[in-house]
C-alpha cells in the first residue's frame, strides 16, 4: 500500500513545539497576558524566530531570536535577522484550551501566510 502524501496544511498543524521551545513558548505567554499563542519560526541554521500573538492575530510580545545553548545567535541571523528564505518551519502553538478552529485558521493565516494548495 503507497503511503499517501501529505498536504503543507496537513505538515503544517501536525508541527509541534520541541521540548526545547517549551519553556521559552511560556516565558513569552507568561509576559504576554493578550498572548493567546505563540508564533514558532524555525530556520535553515537552527535558530529560532518566536513573538506571542493575540486573538486578533496581532503581535502581543516583541520577537525573540534565539538559539538552543548559545550565547547568542548565528552570524547569518545578525547579518539578516532570519531572513524569510531561510524559513524551514512555521507554525503557531496556542494555549491550552486553543480558541475556536476559525479563530485559528484566521491568525495562522494572517501571521504565517497562506499557501496555495494543489
Amino acid at each position: 500500500m503507497a503511503k499517501k502524501k501529505k498536504s503543507k496544511k496537513q505538515v503544517k498543524q501536525e508541527l509541534i513545539a520541541e521540548k526545547s521551545e517549551m519553556a521559552m513558548i511560556e516565558g513569552i505567554l507568561e509576559g504576554s497576558p493578550d498572548g493567546i499563542g505563540v508564533a514558532v519560526v524555525r530556520l535553515d541554521c537552527g535558530c529560532r524566530k518566536m513573538a506571542a500573538v493575540d486573538k486578533t492575530g496581532e503581535p502581543a510580545s516583541k520577537v525573540i531570536v534565539y538559539r538552543d545553548n548559545a550565547k547568542s545567535v548565528c552570524d547569518k541571523c545578525q547579518e539578516d535577522n532570519g531572513a524569510f528564505m531561510r524559513v524551514t518551519e512555521s507554525f503557531i502553538h496556542f494555549v491550552d484550551p486553543p480558541p475556536p478552529v476559525e479563530t485559528m485558521e484566521m491568525i495562522n493565516a494572517k501571521v504565517l501566510g497562506t499557501t496555495p494548495t494543489h
